[in-house]
């Protein structure tokens, strides 16, 4: 049985690696998809762990031999998802959390219509900007160019499963776990897996589910 995928959207600066690593902390039925980007990495990012870090030539290749998944340019760099490595760890049953940005969640769905769609929200444009501030990674204008963005990217909730307000952190990392822990008890999905458990309680009653 194939592991379920996650699409976890969200503008820059609103939380969504720091509310993902720490519900990954608790769980480790979780993967996460290292996506492949042009853009540098920052202080304290190793390749390989928060991104595949390639220059320009190499994306592009990568892209015209159709590897990607999902690809995206994202303030002046390209993103993208290898299809293969999705594909391979869902058939060993393992949970794969992808975090992509929303042009990105359109082609993943087409693809992989079963997927679980969350959006993470800042609580405020104000907020957000202070985030963005706060991490002292950015230069004033990249900092501009995110928040117009920002507005454009949240534009896009409604296409998504579920929306999760990032204002207070522990509440929303619950909150991001509930939804992965529901995930996992469909219907079909837990009889599939427990077809033994299921007919020792049913007997012959079980042919029927």
């Amino acid at each position: 049985m194939n592991g379920n995928l996650f699409i976890i959207a969200a503008p820059s600066g609103a939380g969504k690696s720091s509310l993902v690593n720490a519900v990954m902390a608790d769980d480790a039925n979780l993967s996460l998809s290292v996506s492949y980007t042009t853009r540098a990495p920052r202080p304290g990012e190793e390749d390989g762990r928060e991104y595949h870090f390639v220059d320009s030539a190499t994306f592009l290749s990568m892209l015209e031999r159709a590897e990607f998944l999902e690809s995206a340019e994202v303030h002046g760099n390209h993103y993208g998802t290898s299809e293969k490595w999705i594909s391979d760890a869902r058939a060993t049953g393992r949970d794969i959390v992808l975090e992509i940005d929303w042009q990105g969640a359109q082609q993943v769905r087409r693809v992989f219509p079963e997927a679980v769609n969350l959006f993470i929200l800042p609580p405020s444009m104000t907020e957000l900007e202070r985030r963005l501030r706060t991490r002292g990674k950015d230069s004033d204008d990249v900092i501009r160019r995110r928040l117009i963005n920002a507005r454009e990217e949240m534009a896009h909730v409604a296409e998504f499963d579920y929306v999760i307000i990032n204002n207070e952190f522990e509440t929303a990392k619950q909150d991001l776990a509930a939804v992965i822990r529901a995930s996992r008890l469909h219907t079909k999905d837990v009889l599939a897996a427990n077809t033994s458990r299921i007919s020792g309680l049913f007997g012959n009653q079980a042919n029927r589910l």
